[in-house]
């Protein structure tokens, strides 16, 4: 037995993302289509070793399929995701459109999979921002031994984030600059994103906060507790996959780092490489195409009576979506369905 898959949105980066991990983590499935707009009809996508010809999502009826994990923006998903759900198919969604929504559990399964069976209210599972994803499943079990107060995050976000578009200007303009004739000015961004850092993520609010940031403070309540502080700071950097994390953490009790080192190597998810040495950290582009959240730099913080510094390094298009989504897929697969 195994369950029939519908990818929305087959021919994105993410959506070419789920269908490679549920081919490597040999989800059991018993058929899959490739669903994405009529532009994009009959163009061709890898699923292990099967070549699918995507469908005109617009037309395809949901009908006896199991799950649709969508990999579109939240215009489409608000006019294909209730038609999904409403008929019978489980929708496990990327975009924001559900997470604030309190009828929609929002998962990490190695944070809160317990909540997965709030499905049944809207027959939808919303999956965080990436830059929530990696960090709540760092906080999650250093919050169980230690009860988290506050947090204060300052993020290193790739330009892989902003989807096919954001990858491409940071290449074309990084080309230009040994070729100062074929200016390539920002569009995706709002500056320079070669050789610059952008202080800016997603639209300005009225507190000055941009929504990326709010994302972090929103998702982090909803999914851990709803009594941590959040407060973050979002960078775009010039790194195409990857996204990186500075989180420094006050706790209610003291936990020693060498403890917390302890904690987050049992922790599910994780994987720590911490030496204190030349090299002895994970960056950005030694975690592309790994499934695990890598913390480095475990350290006390001196300044407040119980906190960490910690360094946290996630393939975004991975667990901060594609992988997180499968996992999703895995949890309501053997705790819901259970037909795999």
């Amino acid at each position: 037995m195994g369950y029939k898959i519908a990818v929305v949105g087959a021919t994105g980066n993410v959506g070419r993302e789920m269908l490679n991990i549920l081919a490597e983590r040999e989800f059991p499935v018993a058929e899959i289509v490739a669903l994405a707009s009529r532009k994009s009809l009959g163009s061709e996508v890898s699923f292990g070793e099967q070549t699918l010809k995507t469908k005109d999502l617009d037309t395809f009826d949901f009908a006896g399929w199991d799950m649709a994990l969508f990999a579109v923006g939240s215009e489409a998903t608000k006019i294909y995701a209730p038609k999904a759900a409403a008929a019978g198919c489980v929708v496990i969604d990327n975009s924001s459109l559900y997470r604030y929504d309190p009828d929609v559990p929002l998962i990490v399964p190695e944070v809160n999979a317990d909540a997965i069976h709030g499905y049944t209210k809207k027959n939808i599972i919303a999956n965080p921002n990436c830059s929530t994803a990696q960090m709540v499943v760092a906080l999650k079990p250093l919050h169980d031994r230690a009860t988290i107060k506050r947090v204060v995050v300052s993020t290193y976000q790739s330009v892989s984030g902003a989807g096919k578009g954001g990858i491409d200007e940071l290449w074309d303009q990084t080309k230009s600059i040994y070729n100062p004739t074929d200016e390539k000015p920002a569009k995706q961004f709002t500056k320079q994103i070669a050789f610059n850092v952008i202080p800016h993520i997603d639209v300005f609010m009225e507190d000055g906060s941009t929504k990326e940031e709010w994302k972090m403070v929103a998702e982090t309540k909803k999914i851990i507790d709803k009594a941590i502080k959040v407060t973050a700071t979002c960078v775009r950097v010039p790194v195409f996959v990857g996204h990186s994390e500075a989180i420094n953490i006050e706790f209610e009790d003291h936990l020693d780092e060498d403890e917390a080192r302890d904690i987050l190597r049992e922790a599910p998810g994780i994987m720590v490489i911490d030496k204190r040495e030349d090299g002895g950290y994970v960056s950005p582009i030694e975690c592309v195409g790994d499934f695990a959240t890598f913390i480095s730099r475990i350290r006390q913080d001196s300044t407040i009576d119980n906190g960490l510094n910690l360094w946290c390094v996630s393939d975004n298009l991975r667990k901060g979506a594609a992988l997180n989504a499968v996992q999703i897929a895995e949890v309501l697969g053997r705790e819901c369905l259970k037909k795999g």
